[in-house]
């Protein structure tokens, strides 16, 4: 009886996980708004109401996507921080920036359904949020450890933080764990939005005709980026 149940966990574990890769191919032609169950379920040859088993809505569905895209973006960043000396703690920042940019061009669909547009009516539940955040925590480590080691010299003068954001520098501390002042959170938060945007410009095409050299303009402008939280290169 216990082998039949395995075998029925297995054969379950096999079909969802064939439901999320066809509902990902479908992320690229129909995008987030348009992904349904009904469509995915014809693609694999399933009656449509087969389906709602595994996957109860389509916010259910679109949730899976978005786990299994933070946490592969996530892994990425983590073997970046790895690979990285651990005490270049500017070649650390620099090698998060290259594998953020690395994995957003290579699953342009993906990176687009978790740092796009939002999708109309879904709300994303607490089960995103741990892995939302797993590229950060790396990136809050890296400054936190910089900071210890006293190896953070921010770039020329900085102006001083408003005192308007202190409680704002706190939750972002208190979110990724990262142990240090509240301007340095404040430059780290400028810096970490700075690489997104420049990712996403570069994804959606606002960089066509204007940035040639990609790869040259990301290090340099990741590099000015990083001078700005005290990174030294």
């Amino acid at each position: 009886m216990s082998a039949g149940r395995t075998a029925r966990e297995r054969v379950r574990a096999e079909l969802t996980r064939e439901i999320v890769e066809t509902a990902r191919r479908h992320l690229g032609t129909e995008g987030a708004a348009g992904l349904s169950l009904r469509a995915v379920a014809r693609e694999m040859g399933m009656v449509s109401s087969a389906i709602y088993r595994y996957f109860p809505s389509r916010d259910d569905l679109l949730t899976a996507l978005i786990v299994d895209g933070y946490n592969a973006l996530g892994e990425a960043v983590e073997r970046a921080d790895a690979a990285a000396p651990a005490d270049d703690f500017g070649g650390r920042w620099l090698a998060v920036c290259r594998a953020v940019r690395t994995w957003a061009l290579a699953n342009p669909h993906e990176y687009a359904l978790l740092y796009g547009s939002p999708v109309p009516g879904y709300q994303a539940p607490q089960d995103t949020v741990s892995p939302a955040v797993r590229d950060t925590v790396v990136y809050a480590r890296i400054v936190t450890e910089a900071h210890a080691a006293g190896a953070l010299d921010p770039a020329g003068p900085v102006p001083p933080m408003p005192c308007e954001l202190a409680a704002d520098a706190a939750r972002g501390r208190r979110a990724v764990a990262m142990d240090v002042p509240d301007d340095v959170v404040v430059r780290a938060l400028t810096a970490w939005t700075g690489l997104f945007g420049t990712v996403g410009f570069e994804l959606f095409g606002q960089f066509d005709t204007v940035v040639v050299e990609r790869g040259a303009y990301f290090d340099h402008s990741m590099t000015l980026l990083g001078r700005l939280v005290g990174f030294r290169f």
